[in-house]
């Protein structure tokens, strides 16, 4: 069961899973859509004027040690990676803000960017252009399965961080499908055997089967690492999701 307060989201329950933590939450003002703020503890959300170069002093003050930047091919000339720093790693992801795009394939590739990050004591902004809608929706995704939250009870935690975010209809369409998605994996990655994880197991496998990889083709949206280098995205549980809810869609 989740208690939602105005500062901090906590879980009751057998198991004990990641706790949200309490932060001290700013009354949010129109002006701090400029500024990135923490979200959890060592992950910031924030528009690109967050990331540039002048910018280093201030993302040193506050432990900066690894970036996400996202942005789309039509925007690469002036979202792109800005800090030359031994001390900035950056993950760059070209993600299109549009209702079609693909986002939720992108999940996996930030969850474990963002935990090797924290592994090694490190804090991550992602970013970009403003800071409301693509990094917004890869930040829900983050805490929702690291929190154990539904994409509402998400929304409403990031909210209170950062009130102008605004996800298009169509990620908020694929956080609502990864719920199921995320708790699926987890459920197979500890090796439960009670009979509802058993028709879990058994729905992931059916929904792998029934997939046709060459059904739907969405738009190619390659990962770049920092020296440049194509990540291509191999198929996965989550791309199969997506093309079922494309199918739903039309």
């Amino acid at each position: 069961m989740l208690d939602v307060n105005s500062s901090s989201v906590k879980f009751q329950q057998d198991e004990p899973m990641h706790e949200m933590p309490t932060l001290q939450c700013s009354e949010w003002t129109y002006t701090m859509r400029r500024n990135m703020q923490e979200i959890v503890p060592g992950l910031f959300l924030g528009p690109y004027s967050s990331a540039q170069k002048h910018c280093l002093k201030t993302l040193r003050d506050h432990g900066i040690s690894h970036i996400i930047c996202v942005r789309q091919d039509i925007e690469a000339q002036y979202i792109k990676p800005q800090i030359n720093d031994l001390s900035i790693t950056y993950l760059t992801l070209n993600i299109a803000d549009t209702a079609t795009e693909n986002i939720i394939r992108f999940f996996p590739t930030v969850r474990q960017f963002i935990d090797e990050a924290f592994q090694r004591n490190g804090k991550v902004l992602v970013h970009g252009n403003n800071g409301i809608s693509r990094s917004a929706t890869l930040v829900l995704a983050y805490i929702m399965e690291k929190y154990g939250l539904s994409s509402k009870e998400a929304i409403e935690c990031v909210k209170q961080r950062r009130g102008c975010i605004h996800p298009n209809e169509g990620f908020l369409a694929q956080l609502i499908e990864y719920e199921p998605i995320y708790k699926a994996r987890q459920t197979l990655e500890k090796g439960e055997t009670s009979n509802d994880n058993k028709r879990l197991k058994r729905k992931s496998e059916q929904l792998c089967e029934s997939i046709d990889y060459d059904l739907i083709q969405p738009p190619p949206s390659p990962i770049s690492d920092n020296n440049n280098h194509v990540i291509n995205c191999q198929p996965d549980f989550s791309n199969h999701l997506y093309k079922l809810w494309m199918m739903k869609k039309s």
